[in-house]
């Protein structure tokens, strides 16, 4: 990973992150999702890195960040980025997260709304899975290790076509995988078996985009779209791709979070 990594140490944990374009520039932040760690948005950090000041860190428990110990929950995952935003000294930000970053995005709009400037939801709802399909993850990872879920991740993440066209992308996002800390990955894992933050989203005040991928086998389309339903003024984008659609779709996905950020939200 590149050496001009930031650590932000607080008291019990420290958390990795990547400042990015002018300092003059609107504050945004890139939340990555379960597995991954900042490197996820090498695609978007650049494009957007012209305008915006963009901030991309690793979720407690992957890449650089440290690995608290025993289960973490979303309160204390969205806790990480206001005090990331009390680090840098900045009172408001954009908010962009994936999977695991877009439930911490609604948990901090639920919670910490003066916070923030917009958010962007993608490929995640207010209740991502069940319990008992968490725990089986939880209970198989603790059995073998982090390639109980490496070796079906193309498969998951990304669409066949996409598989085929690009096996080295694919291969790089698997061997990230291998290398996530386990307790940091079941930490997360807790945070997401346990969130339901679906009392609290009617009461966001935050203007809000959902972007859904076609083919996500996590996250269906027709869920996002019902829960945008439910967020006064949000809007909803739909990517043709799957799971990882700013990987798969990058110029897409960059395209439409750029204007919604811009306050373009047409097409």
């Amino acid at each position: 990973m590149a050496d001009d990594v930031g650590f932000a140490r607080f008291d019990d944990r420290t958390i990795a992150y990547r400042d990015e374009g002018p300092r003059t520039g609107p504050p945004l932040v890139l939340s990555n999702s379960l597995g991954t760690d900042l490197r996820m948005w090498e695609h978007q950090a650049p494009v957007l890195a012209r305008t915006w000041r963009v901030i991309r860190y690793d979720t407690r428990g992957h890449g650089r960040s440290s690995v608290p110990s025993g289960a973490y929950t979303m309160g204390e995952l969205a806790t990480d980025v206001i005090e990331l935003l009390d680090h840098l000294d900045i009172a408001r930000a954009h908010f962009c997260g994936l999977s695991l970053g877009g439930m911490t995005g609604l948990a901090l709009a639920v919670d910490h709304a003066d916070r923030l400037s917009s958010l962007a939801v993608c490929s995640a709802t207010a209740r991502i899975g069940t319990r008992d399909g968490w725990t089986d993850r939880m209970n198989a990872i603790r059995r073998v290790g982090m390639s109980a879920v490496a070796q079906s991740l193309g498969e998951r993440w990304f669409t066949e076509s996409f598989r085929t066209s690009h096996p080295d992308e694919v291969r790089t996002y698997a061997e990230r995988m291998l290398t996530t800390s386990v307790d940091g990955y079941l930490g997360c894992c807790a945070a997401l078996r346990d969130a339901d933050l679906t009392g609290g989203v009617p009461s966001i005040s935050t203007r809000t985009a959902f972007i859904a991928a076609t083919f996500d086998p996590f996250v269906s389309t027709a869920d996002i779209q019902s829960l945008a339903r439910r967020v006064p003024g949000a809007v909803y984008h739909e990517i043709t791709a799957s799971h990882l659609s700013n990987v798969e779709a990058p110029t897409t996905f960059t395209d439409r979070l750029a204007r919604f950020l811009r306050g373009d939200d047409a097409g």
